[in-house]
């Protein structure tokens, strides 16, 4: 195992995904300077805890009920109750990955030393992550402001030894897997049970989750559409530096170079200079301008996220060394749900583009090759069903672009009158990632095919790629069932394999 030192420092994309997908990778300790900073908060809190002055969330009541003074004696069970009260989400189980994401930027927050927690809480955080025990974390249940409560409520209760987890590939009670591990629950006590739930953990965590995919797809539409390109005998002149330098967006300019060097040596492209088409369709002419908007698109998502992830998100805020304490929204996940809105319609016009280049590969009138691609078009259908399919994920992805972040259903007895609605947000865009790769798939096999009928040599990196896609799938000599080959290149897709190869 490697060592990685949590300090409160930025917590870097590939660490989260490496972390969040391998148990076995990192072993994970608390930086002891931050012990101390930690350690520090959490005496303040417990002085402010058995003062006569009220606190909120430490020794008064939360949401609607700040108002109530709570005494001493209460305190701690204020705190057990908040955790179990906010236990209330719904729907599938989170993916072990993305708990394991939570727990991570949830610990990290709390090093921060700005949260006032009990400093063996994070260390029982690590614990969890170096013996992959996982929490079971309902989906469903938070509107993104005060954060993320009940799914964050539902890592707190493992913490305190209630709920279920996952350990050793099995589904069992919190408390059998930390006996199993010789580990003590949680001691909840002044504002910890808070602390645990109250911030944007989840939805960054899903967010992190699809930025790391959203950055291979953005990156293979370029080499999937260029590949199709070659297949339709298209002009690579669209892709021209002196185009992109009159409209200069960056998105744009990475796209068209990319295009660019992916068609250079193109013995087919040559023949472009021949053949009778004046201008090609827009999908096709007009990648830079559209897969370089997604660019853009993820680029803003990443720089909000990031920020996100290394945030510290609960309330109220500790600043011992003023001996200060605030209230305020750091809760409020306004600024990410609109982020990750914004990528899940960049993902889905990248989708809408690859499916109308796949259509266009299946129609005799632009392809000048058989109707679907079939070796016997009146006996077979050949790659039609396959178009289908993706027409069926852009139109999921176009309701699913919806924006969650617009809309806002005032909670907690109209305290809570404005919530971001992030984790929709973040969980819609999960499933556009996953889409997106099936329709770049679709549109990869429909490629090669097309590629496959197409005299002439590609250029080298097309060529790699054609090669790949061949290693995974046989040619379309014959109708044939078409699951699994698009499950195979749908992996290659989004895990980046595709655009490694060709730009190596």
């Amino acid at each position: 195992m490697q060592p990685l030192i949590l300090n409160g420092n930025p917590l870097a994309l590939d660490i989260i995904h490496q972390v969040a997908h391998d148990a076995h990778r990192f072993h994970i300790q608390l930086d002891p300077s931050c012990s101390k900073k930690v350690a520090f908060a959490r005496q303040y809190v417990l002085n402010l805890a058995q003062s006569n002055t009220p606190v909120y969330g430490i020794n008064t009541g939360i949401s609607s009920t700040a108002a109530q003074k709570i005494d001493l004696a209460d305190i701690e069970q204020l705190q057990y109750n908040i955790v179990r009260s906010h236990c209330a989400g719904v729907g599938r189980a989170l993916p072990r990955h993305l708990v394991r994401a939570m727990m991570l930027i949830r610990a990290n927050c709390l090093a921060k030393g700005n949260s006032g927690i009990d400093p063996s809480i994070i260390d029982l955080i690590l614990a969890f992550l170096h013996h992959d025990i996982t929490p079971v974390v309902l989906e469903q249940g938070s509107v993104g402001a005060s954060g993320d409560l009940a799914p964050l409520a539902q890592i707190a209760l493992a913490l305190i030894g209630e709920g279920d987890v996952e350990f050793q590939q099995q589904t069992m009670p919190a408390q059998e897997a930390l006996a199993q591990c010789k580990l003590s629950p949680a001691r909840l006590g002044p504002k910890d049970g808070l602390a645990l739930i109250n911030g944007t953990t989840a939805m960054a965590a899903l967010g992190q989750d699809a930025l790391w995919y959203a950055q291979n797809l953005v990156q293979t539409a370029d080499v999937v559409g260029a590949l199709t390109a070659d297949s339709m005998r298209a002009s690579s002149a669209p892709f021209a530096a002196a185009i992109q330098q009159v409209k200069p967006h960056p998105g744009q300019i990475q796209s068209a170079q990319n295009l660019h060097q992916l068609l250079a040596d193109s013995e087919i492209g040559k023949e472009h200079a021949y053949c009778d088409k004046v201008q090609d369709q827009y999908s096709l002419r007009c990648m830079p301008q559209v897969h370089g908007a997604a660019r853009q698109a993820l680029g803003h998502a990443k720089e909000v996220v990031l920020t996100e992830v290394n945030s510290v998100t609960d309330n109220p805020l500790i600043f011992p060394e003023e001996q200060k304490i605030y209230t305020g929204g750091n809760f409020h996940g306004a600024e990410i749900a609109l982020a990750l809105d914004y990528l899940a319609m960049g993902l889905t016009v990248l989708g809408s583009i690859s499916e109308r280049r796949t259509e266009k590969m299946l129609d005799p009138a632009f392809s000048e090759q058989n109707l679907f691609l079939a070796k016997i078009p009146h006996l077979e259908s050949g790659l039609m069903l396959a178009h289908v399919t993706a027409a069926a994920l852009v139109n999921e992805n176009k309701l699913l672009s919806t924006p969650a972040s617009v809309d806002s259903i005032p909670t907690s007895a109209n305290l809570e009158d404005h919530v971001s609605m992030g984790m929709n947000a973040a969980r819609k865009l999960l499933t556009i990632v996953d889409n997106t790769a099936n329709i770049l798939a679709i549109e990869l096999l429909t490629a090669a095919a097309a590629l496959d009928g197409r005299p002439g040599k590609t250029s080298p990196a097309l060529a790699r790629v054609h090669q790949l896609v061949r290693q995974h799938v046989p040619p379309h000599t014959q109708d044939r069932a078409l699951q699994k080959d698009i499950q195979v290149l749908q992996k290659l897709v989004k895990e980046g394999t595709v655009a490694q190869v060709a730009f190596n």
